[in-house]
């Protein structure tokens, strides 16, 4: 009878252990989303005894496409990102077996564009910031050239006389994305030969020409958020703290990072004037600061019943303690969303409400 005992023990331990395929949770993606992560991972290791999530900054884009690889226990839970999924990749992702994605929306983050505290104060427009960054803009007779500006005076004459260099994020960051879109394409309207090419995609597509109109929507996406390449753009790598260094280093450079590492580190940096507003908690909650975006993680809904914990840290992070208005995220700089947003965003997460194609249009 004792033997027996001890083998129903047994098995009883080895199927408790065996209802998870893994115990701990793996969460990729954005680097500005990172520090609230690794916050609530803290939180909810320390409330539930669980392991804390591993938490890695790979940015938006190369966490979405480590996500999206497949539905075994070998990819990620949760990725964090900047921007929102595209339907591409949720395409992508359903591709792959990853047929159940739930997007939460965390939060609002501001696009700084700071410099060293030791440095003379920018006051940048949209146009500034597209005159000073793009491969091509327009040259003395209104066609595109390679971009000729080298200091910020040539670019705008009430700007420091002082070499053009921007430390900023890759390609595969969500915050280079929403810099493309709520900046440099915002800076490019008004530039002649950049909105014949918008008016000439127009007419194509009154004239059910289709593919030659997407053709040209594809010249002017380019033409508008296209980052030069000779030096005056260095991609500084998905590690914003190094930014923040180099700018600490250098302080004729500037440095685009997401607003909560200003925050971090105002005894280090400060952020410009964008139209006139600086970035704040308050003028990014209030839309009177021009460049500021959500932010998201979304959820592998096949390994919410194969990996230990993710309910629970869904629940810690769409809590009222970490992400409310007066919540420890905030203190890390996460501006919270208004209170009817929040429950939609709360009730999704805890519903595991899939994400479909038409969500995304």
């Amino acid at each position: 009878m004792k033997k027996i005992a001890l083998a129903i023990a047994a098995g009883l331990a080895l199927s408790a252990t065996a209802a998870y395929a893994r115990d701990n949770i793996e969460i990729v993606g954005s680097s500005t989303v990172y520090p609230f992560s690794t916050t609530v991972a803290e939180q909810y290791s320390k409330k539930t005894g669980n392991a804390a999530p591993k938490v890695e900054s790979t940015g938006s884009g190369g966490g979405f496409k480590m996500f999206c690889e497949g539905a075994g226990v070998d990819t990620p839970d949760i990725t964090n990102a900047s921007r929102r999924m595209k339907s591409s990749e949720l395409e992508t992702c359903g591709k792959n077996g990853v047929d159940a994605v739930t997007e939460v929306k965390i939060g609002f983050d501001g696009i700084a564009i700071a410099n060293a505290k030791s440095a003379p104060e920018f006051d940048l427009t949209d146009k500034d910031l597209f005159m000073a960054l793009a491969k091509q803009v327009p040259g003395a007779d209104g066609k595109l050239v390679d971009n000729p500006n080298k200091t910020w005076k040539e670019v705008n004459d009430k700007l420091p006389d002082t070499k053009i260099e921007v430390l900023g994020p890759p390609p595969t960051s969500g915050t280079r994305d929403a810099f493309a879109e709520l900046v440099m394409e915002k800076g490019c309207e008004g530039i002649e030969a950049i909105d014949a090419i918008k008016a000439e995609s127009k007419k194509l597509k009154e004239e059910g020409k289709e593919d030659d109109a997407k053709a040209k929507e594809k010249e002017h996406k380019a033409a508008c958020m296209t980052v030069r390449e000779d030096g005056a753009y260095v991609e500084a790598g998905e590690n914003d703290n190094l930014i923040v260094q180099k700018l600490e280093a250098n302080p004729d450079a500037l440095g685009i990072f997401g607003y909560s590492f200003l925050e971090q580190n105002t005894d280090k940096v400060k952020g410009s004037k964008i139209d006139g507003v600086v970035p704040t908690f308050e003028t990014i909650a209030d839309g009177s600061y021009p460049v500021s975006r959500p932010l998201f993680f979304y959820v592998k809904n096949a390994h919410v019943d194969q990996v230990k914990g993710i309910k629970e840290f869904v629940a810690e992070f769409t809590s009222d303690a970490a992400w409310g208005d007066d919540g420890y995220l905030s203190d890390k700089g996460l501006i919270p969303l208004p209170q009817e947003m929040r429950a939609a965003s709360a009730k999704a997460a805890a519903d595991l409400k899939p994400l479909t194609a038409d969500d995304l249009k």
